[in-house]
């Protein structure tokens, strides 16, 4: 697929996806079947292991294209394929298969915010802000969503006033893993990526998919889920590599007097 509005990179085992829709990066229809198709790419794709998700220019995204709504015509099933596209949008986000560390560095507005919080590790500058401003225009949407990561009451405040929060906010709340100077941010973000492709494929590919399927179970359920995978994993020559590689580390390590 042609990228019109990211732009799509792969190295050293880093995909990175950059939102690249001036001024605002806000979110149309062609923009939403780019992320899905890149995502798709990158979670099938055998030489990533990791994947940076970040904007171009002063906002990461204002949300959903509201002039693009407007245009809509009313005709039957157009606002149901709608829907159905914009779920395949944050679901490609959300189910990649590799790990997704979001850097955001300005605004992140409704579905922006949204599309941040699909992401696995998410990083933001201390000039970074986020708003849920549906009220404001008479839409709906994404609360359970925002819910899960801020909790119940911080939720319903930010949908039933449309305020904005700080990232500094997010970061006090644990929603975000850290809130820097901008090019501190995105340090953060390189390091973890980069010690992140050094990890083996499959095993990231199934821890991540034991916080997926886990997260909704009940603890018991969610941790004899787990256990299967690690015994599925235990089976690999791999990962008889890797534990013979750590207890030699460790044994060196602790000879030398480091934990």
């Amino acid at each position: 697929m042609e990228y019109l509005h990211i732009r799509v990179t792969i190295a050293e085992g880093i995909g990175r996806v950059t939102l690249a829709r001036p001024p605002v990066n806000a979110q149309n229809r062609r923009l939403r079947e780019e992320i899905i198709a890149a995502f798709d790419m990158l979670s099938d794709h055998d030489k990533v292991r990791v994947v940076i998700l970040s904007a171009e220019g002063n906002s990461f995204s204002a949300g959903a294209d509201i002039k693009e709504r407007r245009n809509f015509t009313g005709d039957p099933g157009e606002y149901i394929g709608h829907n159905r596209l914009t779920r395949g949008f944050f679901e490609a986000v959300a189910d990649c298969e590799k790990p997704v560390i979001c850097l955001v560095d300005g605004p992140a507005i409704g579905a922006g915010f949204a599309l941040m919080l699909q992401c696995d590790i998410m990083i933001v500058s201390d000039r970074a802000w986020f708003q849920m401003p549906e009220i404001d225009v008479g839409l709906a949407g994404g609360g359970r969503l925002v819910e899960k990561h801020l909790g119940r009451s911080w939720a319903r405040m930010l949908y039933f006033t449309g305020r904005k929060v700080g990232g500094d906010e997010l970061y006090r709340l644990g929603t975000v893993m850290a809130c820097l100077p901008p090019d501190q941010a995105t340090a953060l973000t390189e390091e973890l990526a980069s010690e992140i492709a050094a990890k083996d494929l499959k095993a990231l590919a199934s821890i991540k998919r034991g916080f997926q399927m886990a997260e909704p179970m009940p603890e018991r359920d969610a941790y004899r889920y787990e256990q299967s995978i690690t015994h599925d994993l235990s089976r690999r020559a791999e990962t008889r590599a890797l534990q013979q590689a750590f207890g030699k580390k460790r044994k060196s390590n602790h000879g030398s007097g480091e934990v």
